[in-house]
């Protein structure tokens, strides 16, 4: 679904802001018509030789925003660095797991004694990561589970210090309007009943921390039930047994809730 996302980004820039958008696709996956703004498609292959000469000849065309479609390599990286520390808004996709393995992956595209300066120009560039998941509603469809990483002073700072793993716990104390994890966003699902429990847990990162979100706002994880007004009892110690061996420091304890709470 991540092509459809980012189509969908390009799209409303196209209908709110005048400008020139210039996409670079292998192979192009939606045709977009001018609005507001001038919408330039170039194809591997066909438009242009290769991913070089057309990220090379890019800013000739003078862009205000580019989509890079994929990043694959250092060199793509590069590019999408370059535009962005010339203030253009750069768009692109990578394959990672969520927005921690992201980064990792960005890093492992540079040798060691290239990433101080990677660090840096991260730290100064990058507003946001956003990953998703589809998982399967209860009627047989699907729904995106979404993870944001903002950009905010403190995850600039470990992004900086080359601090990558503790970009995670961050994230879960964030509090900038936006941001969340895939456990945040999973609870929220499972809260709306849009998806079940089992499917909550099943593409949850860490099953404890999810676990611990529906036994903390009291919702009993067996009802998969989001209903606030329902007179059941959650129940009195959290379910840390499904959760997975590796999961967070919350299974170094139990919660007991008194039933006259």
């Amino acid at each position: 679904g991540k092509s459809t996302t980012i189509a969908s980004m390009i799209d409303y820039r196209n209908e709110n802001r005048s400008g020139h958008i210039l996409t670079i696709e292998d192979p192009i996956e939606y045709l977009f018509k001018h609005k507001m703004s001038l919408v330039n498609q170039r194809e591997i292959g066909s438009d242009t030789l290769d991913w070089q000469n057309a990220l090379r000849s890019a800013m000739r065309q003078a862009p205000d925003c580019i989509l890079i479609g994929e990043i694959r390599d250092r060199e793509t990286m590069q590019a999408a660095l370059a535009y962005a520390q010339t203030g253009h808004l750069c768009l692109a996709t990578l394959h990672a797991n969520n927005a921690y393995h992201a980064l990792n992956r960005i890093f492992s595209f540079f040798p060691l004694d290239a990433r101080t300066l990677l660090s840096l120009d991260l730290a100064a560039t990058l507003r946001c990561i956003i990953s998703q998941r589809l998982v399967r509603r209860p009627d047989g469809g699907r729904i995106p589970a979404v993870e944001i990483l903002l950009h905010s002073r403190q995850v600039a700072e470990l992004i900086e210090r080359g601090e990558i793993s503790a970009i995670r716990e961050a994230m879960e104390q964030s509090l900038a309007q936006g941001s969340r994890t895939f456990e945040q966003d999973l609870f929220r699902l499972y809260k709306e009943k849009w998806i079940t429990l089992e499917e909550a847990l099943a593409n949850a990162d860490s099953q404890t921390n999810l676990s611990w979100l529906i036994n903390n706002a009291q919702i009993g994880p067996t009802t998969g039930s989001g209903d606030k007004n329902n007179n059941t009892r959650p129940p009195s110690t959290i379910d840390f047994e499904r959760t997975e061996p590796d999961g967070s420091s919350f299974r170094e304890f139990t919660l007991e809730l008194n039933n006259d709470d």
